[in-house]
């Protein structure tokens, strides 16, 4: 049999998508690792970055939870954040004894923006590349994938 006429097997697919979804969560790690190194921090305190952009409302202790990070490292995380001016620390205004952590959206975009255009640009010209079916199964193996991986993160 031809190699043109080779259709894989569902199993030699599944068995593909693994080594794929590996090489994938590699060249992420990667990645994340070479935008740190320009921001000259660390991946976790890039990637904390990341989830307090996306709340509004985020103490240290929060963060430490989420993260399974211990207080004292989180305290170090915000502290490098801080002295880039990517966040600040503010009183929270319903509980004066606690402190939240505020990022600093302008200095956030102005530092990443650039190190994320060609990725986003790249990855738009990959979606486009589906039709509107093939975009909601993908959206729904993605969604599905993080779902999984963050449980794993919660055991």
């Amino acid at each position: 049999m031809s190699r043109d006429n080779f259709h894989p097997t569902n199993e030699e697919m599944v068995e593909q998508l693994g080594k794929k979804m590996q090489e994938m969560s590699t060249a992420t790690v990667l990645f994340h690792q070479k935008v740190a190194d320009k921001l000259g921090l660390n991946p976790t305190d890039h990637k904390c970055l990341d989830l307090i952009m996306k709340q509004e409302y985020l103490t240290a202790g929060d963060l430490a939870q989420v993260t399974g990070l211990t207080t004292g490292a989180i305290t170090g995380v915000i502290d490098r954040l801080e002295t880039k001016e990517l966040v600040r620390r503010e009183k929270d205004p319903n509980d004066r004894r606690k402190t939240v952590i505020i990022a600093n959206q302008d200095k956030v975009f102005e530092v990443m923006v650039p190190l994320f255009s060609s990725l986003g640009t790249a990855m738009n010209n990959l979606y486009k590349q589906y039709s509107e079916e093939e975009l909601k199964t993908i959206l729904d193996f993605v969604t599905k994938s993080a779902e999984i991986v963050q449980k794993e993160v919660n055991k």
